[in-house]
């Protein structure tokens, strides 16, 4: 796939519903992409594509290189081969300060995708992860009320994620959803506010092409009623 293309496998409202017992090989999905988000199998722990090479976020506070992925699946993610559109460094408040940002560095943007990575130093990171599903099924709302979440102060490392716009909202998240692993790739996790230390690079592209998979030959997603939960997702996705 061709640079700043979007590639996702599944949708949100198939995991808003709980369909994450199967999926595709991590090795399908870093065919498209070099930089992305997405989880695991059965809704356990967080994935971040960074620089071509996938993690797995746990809730434990583990982080896993997924070194075979081939023999790994993904019930949802989505991914990118990012090449900036602009690069620059910006001290960076909040995820309100990002959203301000990223509609000042693009203007007329607020109907396309966005990918973004922001490199440096952060004063403080409040993240979550989820544990995963206890049944088949369960839906992600009740996976989300046993997360974990962690707060990392004064830490090296880079943050990655989309910005999508409204009109998609249940297909992916509307609005920016940001993963992050730290330099030692130790710790990360789903970003639910951050501040810099200073001044962080930050990169930009914007995307108009958008390439979706659905699951085929899966009970699960196919049974699945997929109605659209504004609330529910902006709940979970902080």
């Amino acid at each position: 796939m061709a640079q700043n293309e979007v590639f996702q496998y599944s949708i949100m409202s198939a995991l808003m519903d709980g369909v994450a017992t199967n999926g595709t090989p991590i090795s399908r999905v870093l065919d498209h992409g070099n930089h992305g988000l997405g989880t695991f199998k059965s809704m356990n722990g967080e994935m971040i594509v960074l620089d071509g090479v996938c993690y797995q976020m746990k809730s434990d506070g583990t982080i896993e290189h997924i070194h075979t992925p081939s023999e790994v699946i993904t019930p949802f993610a989505t991914v990118t081969r990012f090449n900036p559109d602009v690069s620059t460094r910006a001290t960076i408040s909040s995820k309100k300060d990002l959203s301000a940002l990223l509609s000042k560095l693009f203007p007329q943007g607020k109907n396309h995708f966005h990918a973004i990575r922001m490199d440096g130093t952060f004063k403080k990171i409040e993240v979550r992860t989820a544990g995963g599903q206890c049944f088949p099924r369960e839906r992600l709302v009740a996976v989300a009320e046993r997360q974990t979440t962690n707060t990392f102060e004064a830490v090296k490392g880079t943050i990655i994620g989309f910005r999508c716009p409204a009109y998609v909202m249940g297909i992916n998240v509307a609005g920016d959803h940001l993963h992050f692993i730290d330099e030692e790739r130790q710790k990360g996790g789903h970003i639910l506010e951050f501040e810099t230390e200073g001044d962080v690079k930050v990169g930009v592209s914007l995307m108009s092409k958008f390439h979706l998979e659905v699951p085929t030959e899966d009970e699960e997603f196919n049974e699945a009623s997929l109605v659209q939960d504004k609330d529910g997702i902006e709940k979970v996705e902080g």
